[in-house]
């Protein structure tokens, strides 16, 4: 609704109108009375521009309004879904002769800004569909290169190749233009099926739908350290560079048939003791992968050759408890060496994780962990064991005692900055209080093959790593053919038990521990599951 008295060309012309008198306007609205469409007002100020001593601009300026206008209007016809990445139909490319008109309707009474210069510049002109307004700016050359690819459906690589430049440089520009509004993205295609039960029909869509596919890649077996839990001694070989290339190129290719961005979480055995990591660690940046290393403590001098190639969203190391536990299960001095190698990540600005392998034996040194480490990492979380491999000589608390951790865990999280909630069990705690539900482990509630794949170093892919979970293997598979398999299917359809629970989108137990204490994780619930015998 316009204001009273305002006339349509008013509504339109604004900034034109603010820069003329009033009898000028009037004369050219008069003029403008007998043509058949708004667009011909800039006609009827180019044709008595000299006549009436208007500003040389003022033509192009009306065109800029009008294209604001109708970008509005153009609002109607964007895709909520586009099948595909495509150029926002609401925008208009302006191509002026004329620099800083778009500053010029930026005015206020007071400050009437400066007058465009003569120049060619190019104004992008569209309704911004998240933000729900009109933007206008002059274009950079990014965006006109950006528009150019996806108008003619022209490779990045190709893009790139041909500028000597890298990939991620392309596809940086590329999501700046999705994150301006200019290019439309399709929704991920990584995302659960809506079930019928009521858990389903009411969760956020943000625990349903994933923007991020994470492979954990254990490009190694070889590691310096003999822990007493670990899952997985056997020999396998290391992969070799070309392999590891391979499985890149081939992640990127799914990640861009799924419209999900690419995290690739390098693990072990111990990663750095790969003779190819940095070579491996510096192509998945050059594909502007988002990287992440599980490891041991290392060297400042090959953290910063990592932070030359790319900062990692975090590095991960693991500690079990306090020092005389901790020595007991990952060795003698690492309790000591780990709280140094975090001094040093804090030091160079990575963001430090630290994992605790939860058991009957370290529950009670969680809490008092989590408060030594509170001026020490960024984030402390912990995975109940895996009683596979080494682990199986180890135990598991009981469910009631695992209830009572968690509600103490829980509660010292809303102190303790540096805790973070990670299990999926937590939301029945936070469901029968009423508080807001988490996405559990990663994001997803259980994520075995869902938004995520563990890749081990003779190319196997599992759906998940704590326990035995084989869907495929590379050396014969793409990843989209795995991801796409009946067996990936079945893991992340999780266990039947858990199918009518309201909190499955975000719980769905852990399939590692399940399988641990040999049930069938297909069928049974986690032995660890208090969801109906919580009362709060």
């Amino acid at each position: 609704m316009r204001p009273s008295g305002t006339s349509p060309l008013e509504m339109i012309y604004p900034r034109c109108r603010a820069l003329l008198k009033r009898e000028v306007w009037n004369a050219l609205v008069t003029e403008h009375a007998g043509e058949k469409n708004a667009r011909s007002f800039e006609e009827v100020i180019a044709k008595r521009s000299s006549e009436l001593g208007l500003p040389e601009f003022l033509a192009e300026l009306a065109r800029l309004e009008f294209a604001i206008a109708e970008a509005l209007r153009r609002r109607k016809v964007i895709p909520i879904d586009p099948d595909r990445r495509e150029i926002n139909p609401s925008l208009i490319l302006i191509k002026s002769s004329w620099k800083g008109l778009s500053s010029l309707i930026r005015f206020k009474k007071d400050a009437p800004g400066d007058p465009p210069q003569r120049g060619e510049e190019h104004v992008l002109v569209w309704y911004h569909p998240k933000t729900k307004i009109v933007r206008y700016r002059p274009a950079s050359s990014n965006d006109l290169l950006v528009l150019k690819m996806i108008a003619e459906n022209i490779d990045t690589r190709v893009v790139a190749k041909q500028g000597k430049v890298p990939t991620e440089a392309i596809e940086a520009a590329i999501d700046s233009a999705v994150e301006d509004g200019l290019i439309l993205e399709p929704r991920s295609l990584i995302r659960r099926g809506r079930g019928s039960s009521q858990a389903w029909q009411r969760i956020d869509k943000r625990f349903i739908e994933s923007s991020f596919f994470t492979i954990q890649w254990h490009i190694t077996q070889a590691c310096d350290m003999h822990c007493r839990h670990c899952y997985d001694r056997s020999d396998r070989s290391s992969l070799t560079l070309k392999q590891g290339i391979g499985i890149l190129d081939d992640l990127a290719d799914f990640c861009v048939s799924r419209h999900v961005r690419g995290q690739v979480s390098f693990s072990g055995g111990n990663p750095l003791l790969h003779p190819n990591f940095f070579d491996l660690y510096r192509a998945a940046s050059d594909r502007r992968f988002v990287t992440t290393i599980l490891g041991n403590p290392t060297t400042q001098a090959k953290l910063e050759r990592i932070l030359e190639i790319q900062k990692p969203s975090h590095y991960q190391v693991s500690l079990e408890g306090l020092e005389e536990y901790n020595d007991y299960i990952r060795g003698n001095g690492t309790y000591e060496n780990g709280l140094a190698f975090l001094a040093i990540l804090r030091n160079l600005g990575i963001d430090s994780h630290v994992m605790l392998t939860l058991t009957r034996d370290n529950i009670d040194q969680v809490l008092p962990l989590a408060e030594i480490l509170r001026d020490k990492a960024d984030s402390f979380t912990f995975n109940r064991l895996s009683q596979v491999g080494e682990g199986a000589q180890l135990t598991l608390p009981s469910r009631d005692q695992y209830r009572d951790f968690l509600i103490k865990y829980v509660e010292a999280a809303k102190t303790n900055p540096v805790i973070t909630l990670k299990d999926n069990l937590i939301n029945i705690i936070l469901e029968k209080r009423g508080e807001e539900l988490f996405g559990g482990c990663a994001g997803y509630g259980c994520s075995a093959a869902f938004n995520f794949l563990a890749i081990l170093p003779d190319g196997e892919v599992h759906a998940c790593r704590k326990f035995p979970s084989y869907i495929g293997n590379l050396h014969f598979q793409s990843i989209g053919e795995i991801y796409d398999s009946d067996a990936a299917h079945r893991y992340r359809g999780g266990t039947e038990a858990c199918k009518s629970c309201s909190i499955r989108p975000v719980c769905g137990g852990c399939l590692a521990v399940m399988y641990g204490q040999g049930l069938d994780i297909f069928e049974a619930r986690d032995p660890h599951c208090f969801y109906h015998s919580l009362s709060l």
